[in-house]
């Protein structure tokens, strides 16, 4: 029992975790510049929900070990992920359109009642 544990784990080698460790502060340094790109809304979504997905697969990958598993096993992981990145994708035009039901600002609520007989 003792041997067949130690030949499956010496069968891949272990990732270099700092390397991911310097990949995952790399894409969060780029979502925080993204923010601050001259571009609309949906661009910058866009570009965020890419960049969580890459992270998010570096963690699933790496240490959660799912790159060393199974590929069903992956694909268990894998199937939600898409659904899930597919939803955002599809509701980022609405979470991002300006608000056309405009609610009056306290500002304009309190110079509105200032007018009134």
């Amino acid at each position: 029992m003792e041997s067949a544990m130690a030949t499956a784990h010496t069968l891949h080698e272990e990732p270099n975790y700092m390397n991911i460790f310097w990949a995952l502060t790399v894409l969060t340094l780029l979502e925080i510049g993204a923010v601050y790109l001259p571009t609309t809304k949906l661009v910058v979504g866009f570009l965020l929900v890419a960049l969580a997905v890459t992270k998010a697969a570096l963690v699933a990958l790496y240490f959660m070990h799912l790159k060393f598993e199974r590929p069903t096993l992956g694909i268990i992981a894998l199937t939600p992920m898409i659904i899930c990145v597919f939803l955002i994708f599809m509701l980022l035009p609405d979470l991002t359109a300006h608000n056309k039901l405009h609610t009056p600002s306290a500002k304009s609520a309190a110079s509105e009642t200032a007018h009134s007989p």
